[in-house]
């Protein structure tokens, strides 16, 4: 419309018309820009709400994961102790509970991740969209460190896991996971992660098939060099959750404190 009344006025060389319509003319497109950038901004406002709610609700996920690997490697740890004790005399101890503390040494925990967003918006070119820069780079942090991962790679490829496993009869393996195993744990139960594996336990066994146990650990020359080093490993893993990645650890304890 104000394109063909332009025209016309040209023709007519109407000059304050032609004026008139110019203005108009710019004062339009100027508005369309406006309006289209403001719907981009509105847009960009509400993509960088949704993801920012979404990233810190798999943080506090996150936040349970992580410590739960803390205390359950916490655990692991102080079997794998009470064991080396055991087995070089250092501490005297029970055969069931040697068994059961050998046991335990052995045991893993595979995290559980929720990376689905942050993954999502890094394949997209969107982190940016996370204005809180606290949050954001806790996000990076606890998505690329490297000792959650390990702490599960490790108990796997555990060679001490392995000569525990060779070592022992099957039925008493089966006996000592049904007694004397993980526990189940409900995502968000902070205080059940606090004995998951560190519980009072008795075996249903016979005495001689718990001696006969016992004796083929004792008479393994390599379980306990593969026991400390199972400790080791384990206490390099919870230093590095615990010291070298404290700002992990703040990152996510203020995504709990903040209100859903």
């Amino acid at each position: 419309m104000i394109l063909r009344r332009l025209s016309q006025s040209l023709k007519e060389q109407n000059w304050m018309a032609i004026g008139i319509e110019f203005v108009l003319l710019v004062v339009g497109v100027f508005l369309g820009i406006q309006v289209a950038n403001w719907n981009v901004e509105r847009e960009t406002k509400q993509k960088a709400t949704v993801f920012t709610e979404r990233l810190k609700a798999d943080l506090r996920n996150e936040a349970f994961f992580y410590q739960y690997m803390i205390e359950y490697n916490q655990d692991v740890l102080a079997s794998a102790e009470k064991a080396v004790n055991a087995l070089t005399g250092k501490v005297p101890s029970s055969d069931e509970q040697l068994l059961i503390s050998a046991y335990r040494a052995t045991q893993y925990k595979q995290p559980q991740r929720f990376r689905a967003t942050y993954d999502e918006l890094i394949s997209t070119g969107n982190i940016g969209l996370i204005k809180d820069q606290k949050l954001r780079l806790t996000a990076m942090r606890i998505y690329n460190v490297a000792a959650i991962d390990k702490f599960a790679q490790e108990g796997v490829q555990s060679r001490y896991r392995e000569a525990f496993r060779m070592s022992i009869d099957n039925d008493v393996q089966r006996a000592l996971a049904k007694q004397c195993g993980d526990r189940y744990v409900q995502r968000g139960d902070y205080q059940a992660i606090l004995n998951a594996i560190d519980y009072p336990c008795t075996l249903d066994l016979p005495q001689p098939e718990i001696d006969e146990a016992v004796k083929s650990l004792r008479s393994n020359p390599q379980l306990v060099p593969f026991l400390r080093v199972r400790i080791a490993d384990i206490g390099t893993r919870l230093f590095d959750m615990n010291v070298n990645n404290a700002d992990i650890v703040e990152g996510l304890k203020a995504v709990i404190e903040e209100k859903p």
